[in-house]
């Protein structure tokens, strides 16, 4: 099977659901981090953004072999991100070629206005997808399931559905995060600090040394457990 976590910046998907990854790429599952943008706006003062981009890029490719599995960043530009039919269809064609059968990506309320658009193009990419009345390349149909996993910036009226242990993954999941120079440098944001207390918190409730969340879609069918519904380890 074929799990994608689908992120606006390059690092979002690893911090919101890499130990998740890593758990299921360990039982022979495929795992594709995909990267709307690389985020490369949030460069450092000495480093031009373009370079910067490229930093994060190499970045990526780096923690998704740790995580075991591949990165692809797509060509949108930081906070400049538009849920338009373009868009939609791009990642529609992407999600034919790769056929996940189950995707992650943020939850839809965010500070963060790139963060909020990506669940909304993941749903209306899974329909364009899905629908053999789309010629995409002349790929053939394929419809995906898609969650919701936690990041800072998204966590306006998100609670948990899934509580997946990943003690067993944790470890290798922080070395992966380390590799991210903002993860490590940011002066706005400890984001090491914060990641690594929350999947405590979240085994603590768990009852297992450490966990990651996922939500189910708004109306979704919501069936509580500690694996991805539908996706068997």
């Amino acid at each position: 099977m074929h799990l994608v976590v689908l992120g606006a910046h390059c690092g979002d998907a690893e911090i919101q659901a890499g130990a998740i990854a890593h758990k299921y790429a360990k039982a022979g599952h495929e795992v594709t981090f995909v990267h709307l943008t690389a985020g490369e706006k949030g460069n450092p003062v000495n480093i031009s953004v373009e370079d910067y981009r490229i930093q994060k890029i190499e970045e990526a490719e780096k923690v998704a072999k740790i995580l075991g599995g591949k990165s692809i960043t797509l060509d949108y530009k930081d906070a400049e991100l538009t849920c338009d039919d373009a868009t939609i269809t791009k990642v529609a064609t992407l999600m034919r070629k790769l056929k996940p059968n189950v995707v992650i990506t943020h939850w839809v309320n965010s500070i963060h206005p790139d963060h909020a658009l990506c669940p909304k193009i993941v749903q209306a990419a899974q329909l364009k997808a899905g629908l053999p009345g789309f010629d995409l390349d002349g790929l053939p149909p394929h419809y995906y399931g898609f969650y919701h996993s936690e990041n800072w910036e998204d966590m306006e009226g998100y609670e948990p559905d899934v509580f997946i242990d990943v003690s067993e993954e944790f470890d290798t999941y922080l070395e992966a995060l380390s590799n991210y120079w903002f993860i490590m440098n940011s002066k706005s944001f400890r984001y090491y600090d914060y990641y690594k207390a929350l999947g405590t918190v979240r085994g603590c409730v768990n009852r297992t040394q450490y966990a990651q969340t996922l939500k189910f879609p708004v109306g979704a069918n919501v069936r509580k457990g500690s694996i991805i519904p539908g996706f068997e380890l």
